[in-house]
C-alpha cells in the first residue's frame, strides 16, 4: 500500500475536498447503461464500462482542478461485497479481482492528472483514493437504491467485522489511501466495519443514510448512532459523513450540536427531497435542483465550520457538483478552498 496520499486526508486540516457524485444514477442517467441490483462494479470488467466509469471520474478531477479543491474518488466498489457479490454470480476471488481493478483504475486516473511537481502540499490537486464498502443486504426483496428495503440487516458489530474484512484487506494491499463505508443504516454494522478497518490499519470515515426524519432506518437517532460508534471503537474512524438524504432530512440532526457534530466532515447528499421510497419508484433518477443544492451546503457549512468533504449521491453529477463548489469554495478563504481547520 502506497502511503503517497496519506498526510492529505481531509480529517487532517481545514481544506475542501469534493467527491464524486451519484456513481449508480450517473451511470443510468448519463451513459445509459442496466444496472442490475443497482451495482455498478460489473462495469469494471468490461471496455465499455470502464471507460465509461473513466470518463466519470475524470470530470470530477477537472472540477476540482478548475476550483483548487482537494478530491476523494470512492472505488465503483459499493455492492461489491459477499452478500450482493452472491446474487450477482461473483466469488470472493472474483471480487477481490473487482476491487483491485477499481483501485487500479483511479491509480490510472490520478496519475492523469498529476502534473510535474503534483503531490500533496504542493498547489495540485490532491486526489484521495477511497475503497467504497457498501452495507450488507437483508433478506428479502433486493432494493434497487441506496437506503432501501433491502440494504443493511440486524448484524452484531463481530458479524459485520467478519464479513467486510476481506474487502477491507483486499483494499488495504492495494494504493487506496483510506475506505468509506456509505450509506450504513446501522449502527452496530458501523462498529464492524470501523474494527475490521483497524485491524488492517486503514483509514476509515463512515457514512450514515437517514430517512426524512433524521434518524437511521433502525429509528436510532443520527446522534445515538455516531456516539455508540465512537464509544465501541475509541473513535476510530477518521470521520463521519451523511450521504443518500436530502439536507432538509437531517440539517435539524445536525444544528442540534454536541461534541458529535465536531466528527461529521463530509456530506453527500441527494438533490431530491423525495423520500427512498418514492425515489425507487420513479422512472429515472431525481436531479432535483443542482443550483439550490449548493446553496443549502454553503448554510450547512456556515453552521458547521468542520465540514470539508462535498459530494454527491443519487441522482447527482458533475453538474451539482459545479454549483457545491461555487456556493462553498468563497467560505473556505479563497478560490484554492485553504481553511485553517
Amino acid at each position: 500500500m502506497t502511503a503517497r496520499y496519506r498526510d492529505a486526508l481531509p480529517q487532517l486540516g481545514g481544506r475542501l475536498f469534493l467527491t464524486d457524485g451519484g456513481i449508480e444514477t450517473s451511470m443510468i442517467a448519463l451513459e445509459g447503461f442496466d444496472l442490475p441490483d443497482f451495482a455498478v462494479f460489473p462495469l469494471l470488467m468490461t471496455d465499455e464500462g470502464e471507460e465509461a466509469l473513466r470518463r466519470y471520474f475524470r470530470s470530477y478531477v477537472e472540477i476540482a482542478r478548475r476550483w483548487g479543491t482537494g478530491l476523494i474518488l470512492e472505488t465503483a466498489t459499493w455492492r461489491a461485497n459477499p452478500g450482493w457479490g452472491v446474487r450477482l454470480g461473483y466469488t470472493p476471488a472474483m471480487l477481490r479481482e473487482v476491487d483491485d481493478r477499481a483501485v487500479r483504475l483511479l491509480e490510472e486516473v490520478r496519475e492523469e492528472s498529476a502534473g510535474p511537481a503534483a503531490g500533496p502540499g504542493d498547489d495540485a490537486t490532491a486526489v484521495v483514493i477511497s475503497g467504497c464498502l457498501g452495507p450488507r443486504p437483508a433478506g428479502g426483496p433486493v432494493a434497487t437504491a441506496p437506503g432501501r428495503d433491502g440494504e443493511g440487516s440486524a448484524v452484531s458489530a463481530r458479524e459485520a467485522e467478519e464479513y467486510h474484512r476481506d474487502q477491507i484487506e483486499t483494499f488495504a494491499a492495494t494504493a487506496a489511501d483510506m475506505v468509506a463505508a456509505l450509506t450504513i443504516d446501522d449502527a452496530d454494522e458501523a462498529v464492524g466495519i470501523a474494527e475490521a478497518a483497524r485491524a488492517a490499519r486503514m483509514p476509515v470515515a463512515i457514512s450514515f443514510t437517514v430517512e426524512t426524519d433524521g434518524r437511521l432506518a433502525t429509528g436510532q437517532p443520527l446522534r445515538t448512532a455516531v456516539e455508540q460508534v465512537e464509544a465501541a471503537t475509541s473513535a476510530y474512524p477518521v470521520y463521519y459523513m451523511v450521504n443518500c438524504a436530502h439536507p432538509s432530512h437531517f440539517e435539524a440532526a445536525l444544528l442540534q450540536g454536541g461534541r458529535w457534530v465536531d466528527r461529521v466532515r463530509g456530506l453527500r447528499a441527494n438533490a431530491s427531497r423525495l423520500c427512498h421510497a418514492e425515489l425507487d419508484a420513479l422512472p429515472a433518477p431525481d436531479p432535483g435542483d443542482p443550483e439550490e443544492l449548493g446553496r443549502e451546503y454553503a448554510r450547512l457549512k456556515g453552521a458547521l465550520p468542520r465540514l470539508n468533504v462535498f459530494g454527491g449521491c443519487c441522482g447527482t453529477d458533475h453538474r451539482h457538483l459545479e454549483h457545491i463548489a461555487a456556493a462553498c469554495v468563497p467560505l473556505f478563504g479563497g478560490r484554492r478552498g485553504e481553511g485553517d481547520g
